[in-house]
C-alpha cells in the first residue's frame, strides 16, 4: 500500500502507526532525479478502526482539492474540525470511495458487535444496531449509508483522543506483564523442593545481575546520546556534529518533522547496550517499554507545541537547553520496578478469582455434558425399545393374519396381493392331451402279388 504526503496533522492521528511509504516532498521544484520509494515497517496504531482511518486518508489525498487545502492546513485546523468542511468541494468518485468505505466499516462493526452478544449469550428478538453503533465514536451512527463532513470531523477528533492514551495503556499493559511474570516465577519456585529452590534462586539472581552489567546508558535526546548516533550510524566525524544536519539526515521522509518512529530510532544503539536477545536475562518487551519511555523522555521535552511531532525549531532550541550538555543519569527499568508489591498483590487476588470462576466454568460445562450424555443414553435406549415394539407387532399382525387366511399386511397395514403363478408342471397335467398323430410310412408299397405283368 502506497504512502501519500501527510501533512503533520496526518501524522498526529497516524504518528505512532507510520506504517506505510514514504514519497520526498519536493521543496526545490527544480529537476531533482526522483529518490526510490523505501518501504518502511508496517505497524499497527493499535485502533480498532485503524484500517478505515488509513483507508480514508489515502483516499482523500487522492482528490487536489483536498490535497491543497491538506498541505496549507495548521494542526488546530484539522484537529477542531475546520478542514472537515471541505468535504463538500471534492470529487464525485472521492465521495463514492468514502461512502463504500463507511459502509464496509459499518458492517465489520455490525459483526463485532453480533459477536459479543453471541459470547455473552444475550438473546434478542430483534437487534436494533442503530442504537448499538453509537458506542462507536469514530463514525455518525444516524447515518450508515454515506460518509459525510461529520463522519471525517468524528474520526479525526476520535483518533487525536485514542492516540493520546495509547502510550498510557501501553505502559499498563506492561505493567500487567510484568506483573504476571513475577507471579509465574514464585508459583514455579513453590513448587520446587527447599535444596532446588534455593538452586535455582541463585541461578535466576545471577542472571538478574548479570543484566545490570551494561555500559552506561546516555540520556535521550542529550548531546552526548546524539554524537554517538553521529559517530556509530552515521558515521560522521563526532567532532564535527551539526544539529541542524543531524535532523535533516534523520528526518527519512523528509516531511520537516521527526515523527515518533524517528525519534524512536535514534534509541537502538543505546537499547543494544542493555537488550541482546541472545541472552537469556534480556526479555524483549522490556527493551520496548525501555524505548517508549525514551521518546515520552525527548517529547516532554522538546515538543513545546505538544503535536507529538519535533519540527526542526523545536529540535535546535533544545540543544540551547542546560539539560542537552549536562543532563542527569538515565535510569533504565532494572532500577525501578515498575510495580509495588501492593499491586502485585491485587493482581494475584484478581488472576485468582479468575481461575476460581474459570473452574466453575469447567464444572458446569463438564455437569451439562455429563447430562447430555445420559439424555443421549436414554434416547437410544427408548429408540431400541421402540423398534422392538414395532418388530413385535409386525410378527404378531403376519401371525394372525395367517391364521385368518388374509394376505399379509404391508409395513403400513396395508394388504398386500400376490399374483397367482402356476408351475409349468402344473400347467402341463391340466392341459387336454392331444390324439397323437399317425405315423405315416414313407417306405414304398409293395406291390399286389398275381397281378399280371405287362411285357
Amino acid at each position: 500500500m502506497r504512502r501519500m504526503n501527510f501533512k503533520p496533522g496526518w501524522l498526529l492521528l497516524l504518528t505512532i502507526s507510520a506504517g506505510v511509504w514514504s514519497v520526498p516532498i519536493e521543496r526545490n521544484g527544480g529537476n531533482q532525479e526522483p529518490k526510490e520509494e523505501v518501504p518502511e515497517e508496517n505497524m499497527d496504531t493499535g485502533l480498532y478502526y485503524d484500517r478505515y482511518l488509513r483507508e480514508v486518508i489515502e483516499v482523500l489525498e487522492t482528490d487536489p482539492h483536498f490535497r491543497e487545502k491538506l498541505q496549507t492546513a495548521n494542526t488546530e485546523d484539522i484537529k477542531n474540525g475546520r478542514l472537515s468542511k471541505e468535504l463538500d468541494l471534492v470529487s464525485h468518485h472521492v465521495r463514492t470511495r468514502l461512502d463504500e468505505l463507511k459502509r464496509q466499516e459499518v458492517s465489520r462493526l455490525r459483526m463485532l458487535l453480533k459477536a459479543k452478544l453471541d459470547s455473552t449469550n444475550t438473546q434478542s428478538l430483534q437487534m436494533d444496531h442503530a442504537s448499538l453503533l453509537k458506542q462507536f465514536e469514530h463514525l455518525d451512527p444516524h447515518n450508515q449509508n454515506t460518509f459525510e463532513a461529520k463522519d471525517l470531523e468524528l474520526l479525526i477528533s476520535t483518533a487525536t483522543k485514542d492516540l493520546e492514551n495509547y502510550d498510557a495503556e501501553r505502559h499498563e499493559e506492561f505493567k500487567r506483564y510484568e506483573m504476571l511474570k513475577e507471579h509465574e516465577r514464585r508459583e514455579y519456585l513453590k513448587g520446587l523442593d527447599q535444596e532446588k529452590r534455593e538452586k535455582e534462586e541463585k541461578r535466576l539472581q545471577e542472571l538478574k545481575d548479570k543484566h545490570r552489567q551494561h555500559p552506561k546508558v546516555n540520556v535521550p535526546g542529550s548531546v552526548a546520546q546524539l554524537r554517538e548516533v553521529w559517530e556509530e550510524t552515521d558515521g560522521l566525524d563526532p567532532q564535527e556534529f551539526n544539529p541542524k544536519t543531524f535532523f535533516k539526515l534523520h528526518d527519512t521522509n523528509e516531511d520537516g518533522v521527526l515523527d515518533e518512529q524517528e525519534l524512536e530510532a535514534l534509541f537502538t544503539k543505546e537499547l543494544e547496550k542493555v537488550y541482546d536477545p541472545k541472552n537469556e536475562e534480556d526479555d524483549m518487551m522490556e527493551m520496548e517499554e525501555e524505548r517508549l519511555r525514551m521518546r515520552e523522555h525527548v517529547m516532554k521535552n522538546v515538543d513545546t507545541n505538544k503535536d507529538r511531532l519535533v519540527s526542526l525549531d523545536e529540535f535546535l532550541k533544545s540543544t540551547e537547553k542546560k539539560e542537552f550538555n549536562n543532563p542527569k543519569e538515565w535510569e533504565t527499568l532494572d532500577t525501578n520496578p515498575v510495580y509495588t508489591e501492593e499491586e502485585l498483590q491485587r493482581f494475584e487476588a484478581e488472576l485468582r478469582d479468575k481461575e476460581e470462576e474459570l473452574k466453575r466454568r469447567a464444572e458446569t460445562l463438564r455437569q451439562e455434558q455429563e447430562l447430555l450424555k445420559e439424555r443421549g443414553k436414554a434416547l437410544e435406549a427408548q429408540r431400541r425399545e421402540y423398534q422392538q415394539a414395532v418388530l413385535e407387532m409386525s410378527q404378531r399382525q403376519k401371525e394372525q393374519q395367517a391364521a385368518d387366511g388374509q394376505p399379509p399386511a404391508g409395513p403400513n397395514g396395508e394388504l398386500q396381493f400376490q399374483a397367482q403363478t402356476q408351475k409349468p408342471d402344473d400347467k402341463e397335467a391340466k392341459a387336454p392331451a392331444e390324439p397323437e398323430p399317425e405315423v405315416q410310412n414313407n417306405l414304398p408299397a409293395e406291390p399286389p402279388q398275381n397281378l399280371p405283368s405287362h411285357t
